[in-house]
């Protein structure tokens, strides 16, 4: 069983209670140790994100709070394996369902609420990838981000 951090915590200051209590209840029950990278985001941060090609929105729920970026460690080192966020993300439905929260991935961003996802986080992933493709756009895989749907 895994905790959060301090850090972790502090990150989470200004995000709306609900989607903390889905946090503190996904690591809990998370298989993949995860921290909090960042919650509620200022303007000008959501600005530079823009620019830089990290966020695709002006319209971020992370600057009202209702949004999380997480990060997944193995241990004890950060890593980006994408399999790794299917799991988290399979924790944070739980937690969503548990606290009766819609729940937005950002790795299958056409499900508004993977509560109603019948199926595992990667086969949502899939099925988000596959109709990007078949709308010759390219996908946009946030798989760290979270947001209340």
């Amino acid at each position: 069983m895994f905790r959060l951090s301090k850090r972790s915590h502090d990150r989470l200051f200004g995000v709306n209670p609900r989607l903390v209590a889905v946090v503190n209840s996904a690591i809990g029950i998370t298989k993949v140790d995860f921290g909090v990278v960042e919650g509620l985001r200022t303007m000008a941060t959501q600005e530079a994100y823009v620019k830089a090609g990290k966020s695709q929105t002006m319209n971020s729920k992370h600057l009202t709070g209702d949004a999380v970026d997480l990060m997944a460690f193995v241990n004890g080192a950060v890593s980006w394996e994408l399999n790794l966020y299917d799991e988290i993300a399979e924790a944070m439905r739980i937690g969503a369902l548990e606290h009766d929260l819609p729940l937005r991935w950002g790795a299958a961003w056409n499900i508004p609420d993977i509560r109603r996802w019948d199926g595992n986080m990667e086969s949502a992933m899939s099925y988000y990838i596959d109709e990007r493709r078949r709308q010759n756009r390219r996908p946009f895989i946030d798989a760290p981000h979270f947001e209340i749907g």
